[in-house]
């Protein structure tokens, strides 16, 4: 069958990655862990009162600091799309997704766009207090199959390494991407959303597998036959998008989602951002503009 190794433990990020993995969970590409027993003391942002009922109030919308992409597509919103529902619209960068989501549930933010379904249903569980709902799909991140020494799947050698994400929704969206590249096929029933190497139930080429965090497998990438990534990390580390021999469409789980606070998904602020984001014009952005391509895919990509 197949090989896999797991990432050794280092005193840079303290954890441990084991098979039974509940609490990792990605946000626009900062790897965040939360444990059962450490309680994490989050700082809060504003005061009792929240945008998110004030008429005429700015809406911040957040994601994680750093990300260009998602930064662009939320100005965009802002000064192009916003005015026309009648609602103002700003970009706020927050440190780590933990901070993200308390903001969103506390209402101290509007709503955030750095995550799918699969993480946001990682976050709830590990964080029972949060209370925030997945409003509406906006982009699919740019995610696929790289090689710097194949130029198909179908060239990858018999006994090759090929690297998956070490947290648990990304791994099981790098097994899609190989299903679907005929590398492998997963046990009939599998989850889309939990599969791990332990589902595989064929591998022809009896491929080795490796897991790595979001900067180390893209810098490792001449050191693998193929990585299964985002397109973001790649193109930040240089690497040409013409080694990314397969990009299939991804499931609809994994598009990104604008998050809101459940406790105001029915104000009028709160309807109003959501149908600024559901706008045409926001696809056709993600459709043609320079500063996501690539990265942030309209809905119909394929």
């Amino acid at each position: 069958m197949s090989t896999e190794t797991r990432p050794t433990p280092t005193d840079d990020h303290g954890f441990e990655v084991r098979r039974r993995r509940l609490w990792p969970f990605v946000a626009g590409g900062a790897v965040v862990v939360l444990g059962v027993a450490a309680a994490l003391v989050v700082p809060r942002l504003g005061g009792e009162q929240t945008a998110n009922t004030r008429a005429g109030a700015t809406l911040y919308v957040a994601t994680a600091e750093g990300n260009a992409r998602e930064q662009a597509l939320i100005e965009y919103i802002a000064k192009d799309v916003a005015p026309a529902h009648g609602i103002t619209v700003a970009f706020k960068a927050l440190a780590d997704s933990n901070t993200i989501n308390r903001a969103v549930s506390d209402g101290e933010v509007a709503g955030t766009i750095y995550q799918h379904e699969l993480w946001l249903g990682q976050v709830l569980q590990a964080n029972p207090d949060f209370r925030e709902e997945a409003a509406t799909p906006v982009f699919r991140w740019g995610f696929g199959l790289w090689s710097s020494k194949w130029k198909t799947p179908q060239e990858i050698p018999d006994g090759g390494t090929v690297s998956l994400y070490s947290d648990p929704a990304n791994e099981s969206q790098g097994l899609f991407v190989l299903q679907k590249a005929g590398l492998i096929t997963l046990k009939p029933g599998t989850d889309v959303g939990s599969a791990t190497v332990d589902d595989i139930a064929t591998n022809p080429k009896d491929l080795k597998f490796t897991l790595l965090d979001f900067g180390a497998q893209s810098r490792a990438l001449p050191d693998l036959d193929a990585a299964v990534g985002y397109t973001e990390y790649y193109l930040a580390a240089k690497i040409p998008i013409e080694q990314q021999i397969f990009a299939p469409t991804a499931p609809d789980e994994f598009a990104g989602q604008l998050t809101i606070g459940s406790r105001w998904k029915d104000s009028e602020n709160v309807v109003k951002l959501v149908e600024t984001f559901q706008d045409p014009r926001v696809q056709e952005y993600l459709a043609t503009n320079p500063d996501v391509k690539d990265v942030l895919l309209p809905l119909s990509a394929h």
